[in-house]
Order: structure tokens, then sequence, then C-alpha cells
């Protein structure tokens, strides 16, 4: 994991190039996911009270899963955090 200020991201552990990433950009916070290849998504939380570490934990767990993006709204929806794709 890679944290700098208003960011953390975390890269897969098994060789894949899987990324995953969340940020702050003005008062909304963006989750970014990019296989290396040929797609990158991004979606905007649209919890307003979601707790920094929550969501890290949310990603880290995901990117960790070879099924990255079914595993990250999982986790999402475990914690309680809605986003929506943007």
């Amino acid at each position: 994991m890679q944290e700098m200020g208003q960011q953390a991201c975390f890269h897969a552990p098994h060789g894949g190039a899987d990324f995953l990433g969340w940020r702050k950009r003005g008062a909304a916070t963006e989750i970014v996911y990019d296989d290396g290849v040929t797609r990158r998504m991004i979606w905007r939380v649209a919890s307003q009270t979601v707790g920094e570490d929550g969501l890290s934990d949310a990603l880290r767990t995901a990117v960790g899963n070879v099924r990255v993006i079914p595993t990250l709204y999982d986790e999402l929806k475990k914690r309680a955090i809605a986003i929506e794709r943007i």
C-alpha cells in the first residue's frame, strides 16, 4: 500500500497488474480501478461519512482476490459503503 495525503493505492499481490485506489477530489471520494491493460473504472463514494480505514480495508481485500471487481462490491456492501459509477 502507498499512502499520500488524501489517497491510498493497492496493487495485486498475485503478480497481476490490477490496481485499486481511492482519492479525494474536492469534497468527493473516488475509487479507481485499473487492470493494467484495457479496463479503467471510477466510482464516486455516495456515503458521506465513510471512514478511510474501512475503505482502505475493502480495497486491500478486493485487490488481493483474483476476482477484484466482484470482491470489491462485496466488501463495500459489507461495510455499507454506497458507490455510483462515473
